[in-house]
């Protein structure tokens, strides 16, 4: 019966799934690589958003090697579970989660954002970073967000987006275009998940629209903030 249910998620799904998996073990490097670094503050600030609030139960999806649910620690919650498609992405996290001795609080397992498998209501503070472009169906995985978030609960998303403002918005063009793709390729062989991250940034509804997206999914009060220059965008809402 378990080889079955691989089989109904859509081919796009499954070679995110792949695509992941391949890109796994170097994963970590190219992302502070590749960001300069920046990633790292720009989970900072997402934590920092969550500040404002006693959060027990976190739920961090899309969670990759859990680098958002150990940063999300520190607010000292009861329990943060991280969920991924990936598994040689969770498997790596699962090391990091032990050796950083936060196995007590952090659970990572595997999970699909569109078909969560948790009570309505279950989590008072909802993370994403770097997931929602990939989501297959975006409303589908906003509204299975919004029923396992108990009122009053915030959802905070981070995401890469396009840089508007001359010389960075064709300098991220060129980056993205040229420079991305092969440095990649020459890191984890893998050239396909570098091509695809700048076209799957480009294809998101980001800004307004973004915003749009979150209310008609049933959050309220949502706002953005846009980091360095337009590369990434901070989103949040409540229910």
């Amino acid at each position: 019966m378990s080889n079955h249910s691989t089989h109904t998620h859509k081919p796009e799904k499954e070679k995110v799934r792949i695509m992941f998996n391949d890109i796994a073990h170097k994963y970590d490097f190219l992302n502070h690589f590749l960001s300069a670094g920046i990633d790292i503050r720009w989970r900072k600030k997402v934590r920092k958003l969550l500040t404002n609030k006693k959060h027990q139960r976190i739920l961090d999806i899309a969670t990759g090697t859990g680098d958002l649910a150990i940063e999300l620690s520190k607010l000292n919650p009861e329990y943060i579970v991280g969920i991924d498609i990936a598994v040689e992405m969770l498997e790596i996290g699962k090391v990091k989660i032990r050796n950083k001795k936060l196995d007590n609080i952090i659970e990572l397992k595997e999970g699909d954002a569109e078909n969560l498998e948790f009570n309505d209501n279950s989590f008072d503070a909802i993370t994403v970073a770097f997931g929602v472009r990939n989501f297959e169906t975006l409303q589908k995985g906003l509204k299975e967000m919004y029923r396992v978030l108990d009122k009053g609960g915030i959802v905070a998303i981070l995401e890469f987006s396009k840089p508007k403002a001359f010389p960075f918005k064709q300098l991220y063009n060129f980056y993205s275009r040229f420079i991305l793709p092969v440095m990649g390729k020459m890191v984890s062989k893998s050239s396909a998940a570098y091509t695809y991250l700048p076209e799957s940034v480009q294809g998101f509804a980001e800004d307004k629209a973004f915003l749009v997206e979150l209310e008609k999914a049933g959050f309220i009060n949502a706002k953005q903030n846009r980091l360095t220059v337009g590369i990434a965008t901070l989103y949040s809402a409540s229910k």
